[in-house]
C-alpha cells in the first residue's frame, strides 16, 4: 500500500488519477489531521496497518489555507514512520530542508554554493540592525513559506522601519524571518531546475516583475490574502497558471536549458538535502551576471501543460518512481516479516 500525505488535494489530482489509472493501491491522509503512535516499530497495530511506501507532499504554504497545524506535524510523524521501517518519499530530513529556508541558505553555504547575503531574525526590532552590510533593496520573508508566502519586499531603510511600526512583517509558523539581499533578476527572469532520482528532470523559466513573489508554475497555485483562508481541506481554485504580476500579458513559464555546472550544482544540494523529487530556484544578478540560489523546494507540483512547455508530462517519471520504489518497499517487508 502507498500511502500519499497531502494538504492541497487540487494539487495531486493528476497524482491520484494515475495512480488509479494503473491499479495502484494507495490511501490518502490529509496532514491538518494526523492520528499516529510515535512508535510504529513495536506497535503492532501500527505495524499493521503502515503503508509500504509514504510519499509527504505536505506544502510549507499550508498556513494559508487554514493548515498551518500540520506543516511542524508532519515532521514527526515521517520522522516516526522512518523509524518504523518504511520508506518515506521526501522524508524527514528532505521535509526539513522544506520548511527552513535558514537551513536551506546554510546548506549551501556549506556547499560553498552562491546564495543571497542573508541574516535571520526572530523579532521585528532586529530587521533594521540585520540590513547591515546588506545592499538595497531587501526582502523579509518567513523561514517556513511557499509559493512566495508572506514576502516582502523593500527598497530603502525608511520603509523598513515604517514596516515593522505597521507590523507588516511575516515570521511565519516557526515565528523566524529571513532578511536577505533583493537580486534584480537578468532578463526579468527566474530559473527553476527540477531533478527526480538525483537525476535532471527539467528546468524552466519563468518571468518575473521583482514584487511579485509567487512563481509556482503549476496550476491552482493562487494564495489567499494574508489573514484569509478557505475551509479546511478545500482547493483554492484557479483557472490557469499562479497569479503572478507578469511583465506582459499572456507570458508564461518556458522551457529552459541552463549549463550544466548549475544541473551538477542542483543535484548536489538537493542530494545533500535529501530529495527525492523537487526543485531549485536560481536567478542571474542583473548587476554582476552571476547566478544565486535562494530556494529548495521539496514539494513538485511540476509546470503547468507541461507537453507544450517541455514536451513531455513529468508525472509519468514520477509516478513510474513511486510504482518502483512500492514493489522495492514491498519486497522489503515481506522479506523482513519471513523472518
Amino acid at each position: 500500500m502507498i500511502e500519499i500525505l497531502y494538504e492541497h488535494p487540487a494539487w495531486f489530482a493528476r497524482l491520484f488519477e494515475a495512480l488509479d489509472a494503473r491499479g495502484v493501491p494507495y490511501r490518502r491522509t490529509h496532514a491538518a489531521s494526523l492520528l499516529f503512535t510515535p512508535d510504529w516499530r513495536h506497535d503492532p497495530a501500527a505495524r499493521a496497518a503502515a503503508p509500504d511506501l509514504l510519499v509527504n507532499r505536505m506544502s510549507p504554504s499550508a498556513d494559508r489555507r487554514g493548515h498551518g497545524h500540520g506543516i511542524l506535524p508532519v515532521l514527526q510523524y515521517v520522522a516516526s514512520a522512518e523509524a518504523g521501517g518504511v520508506r518515506v518519499i521526501n522524508g524527514a530530513r528532505a521535509y526539513g530542508y522544506e520548511i527552513s529556508k535558514a537551513r536551506q541558505m546554510a546548506l549551501l553555504a556549506d556547499l560553498g554554493l552562491p546564495f543571497p547575503k542573508t541574516r535571520v531574525i526572530n523579532a521585528a526590532d532586529q530587521a533594521v540592525a540585520a540590513t547591515e552590510g546588506l545592499r538595497w533593496p531587501v526582502v523579509v520573508k518567513p523561514s517556513v513559506g511557499g509559493s512566495g508566502a508572506g514576502v516582502l519586499r523593500v527598497d530603502r531603510e525608511a520603509d523598513l522601519r515604517a514596516a515593522v511600526e505597521a507590523g507588516q512583517l511575516d515570521f511565519g509558523v516557526d515565528h523566524l524571518a529571513l532578511v536577505q539581499e533583493f537580486i534584480p533578476a537578468r532578463d526579468g527572469k527566474i530559473t527553476r531546475v527540477e531533478v527526480l532520482q538525483g537525476r535532471y528532470l527539467y528546468a524552466i523559466d519563468i518571468p518575473v516583475t521583482g514584487q511579485s513573489f509567487n512563481l509556482c508554475p503549476a496550476d491552482l497555485c493562487e494564495l489567499p490574502e494574508p489573514g484569509q483562508t478557505t475551509a479546511p481541506a478545500a482547493p483554492v481554485e484557479l483557472g490557469g497558471n499562479c497569479a503572478i504580476s507578469l511583465p506582459s500579458a499572456g507570458k508564461r513559464a518556458v522551457q529552459a536549458h541552463p549549463p550544466q555546472d548549475i544541473i551538477d550544482a542542483v543535484i548536489r544540494m538537493t542530494d545533500a538535502a535529501g530529495f527525492d523529487v523537487g526543485g531549485v530556484e536560481y536567478v542571474v544578478d542583473d548587476r554582476d551576471g552571476r547566478p544565486y540560489f535562494y530556494d529548495l523546494n521539496a514539494l513538485s507540483n511540476f509546470v503547468a501543460d507541461a507537453p507544450a512547455v517541455i514536451g513531455f508530462d513529468p508525472w509519468v517519471p514520477f509516478v513510474d518512481f513511486l510504482v518502483a520504489a512500492h514493489a522495492e518497499a514491498s519486497q522489503r517487508r515481506r522479506a523482513v516479516a519471513a523472518v
